[in-house]
């Protein structure tokens, strides 16, 4: 494919990511989207639990499933390299946009904080949560990690480069900011519905499951220097007293931050 062809795809595989995320911010924090997570049940009880985790599954086999190193060894046979990264990110937004749209709430309350101090505290979390989602996208290289410096550096004739394994600024206190940041945003709800505690306890298994498979493939890349690194730092809960681990300038996979 051309240039100008590859870097317009991953344009808009980017453009079409950063409206999915938009969206989840109404969809999970219940603001103005047409469809949200807390919203009154409209199918029958039994029905709705079903085609959530269905949903759910689906996301999660996708997301995971075409991070993995041997999966991208097989599918850069079928879509130019330079546009894996690209292509991952728009079937990930369409996973995730089609569990959205197709979400069944399922009614019922487990909490409610109606006003005062306590919902205002609980949606400043909710805020920071997603707040330090981004952040750390751009700790790790954000145009990388969502595809447009592959596709710009094609276009402009340049080789691409993968960022160098290091721990920057939050990485130091803690492994895997990003997801500590999606549980935090996920379970920060002034209102829990039942829908809404399938939605978070259902991703919490999947973030905890996805980071084995992340860090094994990780270790089976760097050895020592990320088995240091783990030794070094926390998974999930920061850890601000923890000694730095050695950093050592390594090429990593921005797939298994």
């Amino acid at each position: 494919m051309s240039r100008i062809t590859m870097f317009v795809y991953g344009v808009v595989c980017y453009s079409v990511a950063m409206a999915v995320l938009l969206y989840a911010f109404g969809f999970i924090g219940g603001f103005l989207t047409p469809t949200m997570l807390d919203s009154p049940a409209r199918e029958p009880f039994w029905a709705a639990p079903a085609v959530d985790l269905v949903l759910l599954l689906v996301f999660a086999v996708q997301h995971s499933g075409m991070a993995r190193p041997a999966f991208k060894q097989w599918w850069t046979r079928v879509v130019p390299e330079v546009a894996e990264r690209s292509t991952y990110l728009l079937a990930s937004s369409i996973a995730f946009g089609a569990l959205m749209v197709l979400w069944q709430p399922i009614g019922g309350v487990v909490w409610h904080v109606a006003s005062g101090d306590g919902r205002a505290a609980i949606i400043a979390l909710y805020v920071c949560g997603w707040l330090l989602l981004l952040y750390s996208t751009f700790l790790i290289d954000h145009f990388d990690l969502f595809g447009l410096k592959q596709v710009w550096r094609f276009f402009s004739g340049r080789s691409y480069r993968p960022p160098r394994f290091h721990s920057p600024s939050l990485y130091k206190v803690v492994r895997h900011p990003l997801y500590f940041g999606w549980l935090t945003l996920i379970w920060a709800a002034p209102t829990m519905t039942f829908a809404h505690l399938v939605f978070a306890v259902t991703t919490t298994v999947y973030i905890l499951s996805a980071i084995q498979f992340e860090e094994r493939d990780l270790v089976d890349a760097f050895g020592e220097t990320y088995v240091t690194y783990r030794a070094h730092t926390p998974m999930l809960v920061p850890r601000f007293s923890a000694p730095p681990p050695p950093n050592r300038a390594e090429e990593v996979d921005p797939d298994l931050i």
